[in-house]
């Protein structure tokens, strides 16, 4: 016999003799004449109905069992499928005791519900169009980077440097290490898990023109909010030879686009599950017109905003203080519920990389954050400085890339949960991604 996915079942043009499908039971209906099964394999979001004789149910032809079906696939004669499969064996490959198993048949249990079942709530058809959505997106993001010739890199999980400077790092420490009298590194200096491939990043921007990393990422956050992860998923890119800001925020733009019309196109129901019953508010976003009509504006303008608003801010917004994420949401809103690019914030309040704009008096950097809809900010960037004066006074191990052959440069880095949060309109990270870690939880 042939062995079908489910999926390839549902899609088949035409009747098919001696095939096989192997899944879980998602619904059992016996009936005096016939047997009725849906099981389903994750390959697709629909069942695949399973016609069989009475004679073939058994005691461990139960809800959420895993079987293998043998039979003839023909063609349904209801409207809602396509396609059907004729029993002629039934195995149960193992049985389920639905009387202790979590998920209960036909229920829609909500997303707090399954996080207590990190083993089990893949099983569950939202975490299963999400998981779906998510192998594609990550599909779409290499295939956008590649077909723009970027090279890909793997940047390392442990380093010696902390990126982002904000000291939120886990330190990485050998069993061993704790029993021994004197303090000793198994590196001979401090490791930490990376905050950032932006660094390492840089240094082969310095052999290949366009560069990309995507991959886990760690901070130490003592937040158990709806945004913060401990454990997620970035996208960076490096870009030499880039002297325009304006380049680095159409690349994330490109990105955005070809990435989400990607996932629209190939998991048009999964989408359509999260969008109808998880954020019922969301709009399909149509990503042509998404960011056709986007905004962009500076810091300074965008704290002036903030100040003539009538809303009442938790954090009052003043020139030099970072925009927090109710500023955020409120720009967006301010602008029509379009994707905001905000550009040139204060100097003091970036990283050492990024590229002074010699403005005095405000004194401003080449930075920008992608602001969206739901979200706030989901890709942060900047021309990278590049001149060698500038460097000397801020940190001396960076200095040997601009000694040879340096070119300007620019990057950015967006979070893969937060895009995934966006497009689908999902309010808590923890349901984008297969096992969240955050402080005071890490099951599994």
């Amino acid at each position: 016999a042939v062995r079908l996915r489910v999926r390839e079942a549902l899609g088949a043009r035409e009747a098919a003799g001696e095939v096989k499908v192997q899944g879980w039971v998602r619904s059992v209906r016996s009936q005096k004449e016939v047997l009725f099964l849906h099981i389903n394999d994750g390959s697709s979001l629909e069942n695949l109905q399973v016609v069989a004789d009475p004679s073939l149910e058994n005691r461990d032809l139960t809800f959420g069992s895993a079987v293998e079906v043998q039979g003839k696939l023909v063609k349904s004669p209801h409207r809602m499928q396509n396609m059907e499969l004729k029993a002629e064996t039934i195995r149960v490959v193992g049985p389920c005791d639905t009387w202790s198993f979590p998920l209960k048949m036909k229920e829609r249990h909500p997303l707090e519900y399954v996080r207590q079942f990190p083993h089990l709530r893949c099983r569950s058809n939202t975490l299963g169009s999400l998981l779906r959505i998510r192998s594609e997106a990550t599909a779409a993001i290499h295939a956008f980077f590649q077909n723009n010739g970027y090279v890909h890199i793997h940047t390392p999980i442990i380093t010696s440097n902390d990126c982002e400077g904000a000291g939120e790092l886990f330190q990485i420490e050998v069993s061993w290490a704790r029993e021994s009298a004197e303090k000793t590194y198994f590196f001979n200096v401090p490791a930490f898990l990376t905050v950032s491939g932006q660094l390492h990043l840089e240094v082969m921007a310095g052999a290949f023109t366009h560069v990309f990393t995507f991959g886990p990422t760690f901070r130490a956050e003592n937040s158990q909010s709806r945004r913060h992860l401990a454990e997620f998923y970035m996208v960076e890119a490096e870009l030499s030879f880039t002297e325009s800001l304006q380049d680095v925020m159409q690349v994330m733009e490109d990105l955005f686009k070809t990435a989400t019309n990607s996932v629209l196109s190939k998991c048009p129901r999964d989408v359509e599950l999260f969008h109808k019953y998880i954020a019922p508010a969301q709009k399909v976003i149509n990503v042509l017109v998404f960011f056709f009509f986007s905004c962009r504006i500076s810091y300074n303008e965008a704290v002036e905003i903030l100040k003539q608003a009538s809303q009442t801010f938790t954090f009052k917004p003043e020139w030099g203080c970072d925009l927090q994420t109710e500023h955020e949401k409120y720009l967006v809103k301010h602008c029509g519920d379009v994707p905001v690019f905000v550009i040139n914030y204060p100097y003091d309040l970036k990283p050492f990389y990024m590229r002074d704009n010699e403005d005095e008096p405000q004194h401003t950097v080449a930075a920008v954050d992608l602001l969206v809809p739901g979200i706030g900010e989901l890709c942060g960037g900047s021309l990278r400085e590049e001149r060698l004066p500038f460097l000397e006074s801020r940190l001396q191990r960076y200095l040997d890339l601009r000694k040879f052959g340096s070119v300007p440069h620019g990057g950015f880095g967006m979070g893969f949960e937060r895009y995934l949060q966006c497009v689908l309109g999902v309010d808590n990270i923890k349901d984008v991604i297969p096992f969240p870690r955050f402080s005071h939880s890490c099951l599994l």
